[in-house]
């Protein structure tokens, strides 16, 4: 096939302006790159402000197979745009808005986010065909599912959290267990957005998923007679699956805070397997109790940490944790390149919040994972990580106050690092390192399953 304009598929990917939202879709439109193909990425405007100057800018690189383009979310440019408030204004306009999008250029296919629910619709009224990339857990997606289309039985009141959950191919579930936006505490808006991803599932022809069927061959098989879901991923940079450990990341990331390569010297400094490196994603913002306990559980181990903690202020604020830092024992930095550092040979582990982003970096690196969920699907990736993928701790606040204590801290990272089960769970993590590896390899399952689906949408 020509690679003239008129011989060329393009496919238009829809999501949020939010980090974990937006590199899913940059990482599937390099996995499915062709000659032939050709991706748009529409977020909105919004988004146009929040990359950094720094940062990646895919859509400015000739050579990229993804263009950039923004739609209005319908708000005032001034607005704060609370969660409740950004959702009803796009599910008002979003799609009037994302339609001149649409209008500018002949698209085969669009790929939504499955938190902008109202894209399908507007993908069947203009006539085309239109899947989904879940950007989480097939864990996740069979409880949503399962909960929305009512397959299952669930808790008639999901307020009480020590309520037992069974749902086909996953451990046994506590409530708490269940992604948030199910339950009350969750909040209404979410659980409205939720239920509307169910609902649109109508008019989805495909649903696209950053996993691996190794890694949660159960699960998939469980949704095979519902809605099927489809592994193409992980979703990473090459070099984490085995490429030139030099190639570049550009074109691949666009980051809304510039990253600080500084750690990565700091890191060729230090002993294979020796530092615990601690992030909770692009949204979560850890308390100063929850610093100045994970900084004591470190010193008080004698550990080496690289320590991501937005922004730097609240790490700035803990007087322990400036004191180990100018000692030399680690290093805190507001964001980095997280595949380049859990790919490092120095890090140990991973103390993580459980995005699905980071856990599926952190399989293909090979980095057991000490969990530590907070909302979301975080809890029910958190059960997958221990119970399922066998790579990992789960570290609990405590139970009377709520609140992260010194020695639970320091329990998961002995357990995880030096404790009895500790090379069962690093032989764990680098056999499905190998596995996401041969997925994505030619011939692998994610490999074929994403070659099938380019098949479909270049011969619409």
């Amino acid at each position: 096939m020509g690679s003239s304009e008129c011989h060329e598929t393009h496919v238009l990917l829809v999501t949020l302006p939010l980090q974990g939202h937006i590199n899913p879709m940059l990482k599937f439109a390099k996995h499915s790159s062709r000659s032939n193909l050709r991706f748009t990425l529409a977020t909105t405007d919004q988004a146009r402000d929040l990359f950094s100057a720094g940062a990646t800018t895919t859509g400015n690189n000739p050579c990229s197979p993804v263009d950039l383009a923004y739609f209005s979310d319908g708000l005032p440019k001034d607005d704060p745009r609370a969660e409740p408030t950004l959702l009803e204004s796009l599910r008002n306009v979003g799609g009037n808005n994302l339609s001149k999008i649409i209008g500018e250029k002949r698209f085969s296919c669009i790929i939504s986010s499955p938190f902008t629910p109202w894209v399908p619709a507007v993908a069947a009224a203009h006539n085309i065909p239109c899947a989904i990339l879940w950007i989480q857990a097939c864990g996740a997606y069979s409880a949503y599912y399962r909960y929305y289309m009512k397959t299952d039985v669930f808790p008639d009141n999901l307020e009480d959290l020590n309520q037992t959950v069974k749902l086909p191919s996953l451990p046994l579930l506590e409530v708490r267990d269940l992604p948030s936006f199910i339950l009350p505490s969750g909040g209404s808006h979410f659980n409205k957005l939720m239920a509307e991803f169910a609902d649109c599932l109508r008019y989805v022809k495909w649903v696209l998923v950053n996993s691996f069927y190794e890694l949660e061959s159960e699960i998939i098989e469980s949704m095979s007679n519902l809605k099927p879901i489809i592994p193409i991923g992980p979703l990473v940079s090459p070099f984490l699956l085995g490429a030139n450990q030099l190639q570049s990341l550009d074109g691949e990331n666009l980051d809304m805070w510039k990253a600080d390569d500084h750690c990565m010297k700091w890191l060729d400094e230090q002993a294979r397997s020796s530092v615990v490196y601690i992030s909770f994603g692009s949204l979560l913002k850890s308390s100063a109790n929850q610093v100045e306990t994970i900084a004591t559980a470190l010193r008080n181990r004698g550990v080496s940490f690289l320590w991501v903690i937005r922004p730097m202020e609240r790490a700035q604020a803990v007087d322990v944790l400036q004191e180990m830092v100018k000692e030399g024992q680690g290093v805190v930095i507001e964001w980095g390149q997280q595949e380049r550092i859990l790919s490092h040979a120095a890090i140990s582990c991973f103390i993580t919040h459980c995005g699905w982003n980071s856990t599926i970096e952190t399989v293909a690196a090979g980095v057991p994972v000490v969990a530590y969920p907070s909302w979301t699907d975080q809890p029910i990736v958190a059960r997958l990580l221990v119970d399922v993928f066998g790579i990992g701790v789960r570290m609990r606040n405590d139970a009377v106050d709520g609140e992260l204590k010194v020695t639970e801290v320091e329990r998961c990272i002995e357990a995880v690092t030096k404790g009895p089960a500790a090379a069962d769970m690093r032989k764990r993590a680098t056999e499905l390192k190998q596995a996401a590896r041969l997925a994505m390899a030619p011939g692998g399952s994610s490999a074929q399953n994403l070659d099938s689906f380019i098949r479909d949408i270049t011969i619409i």
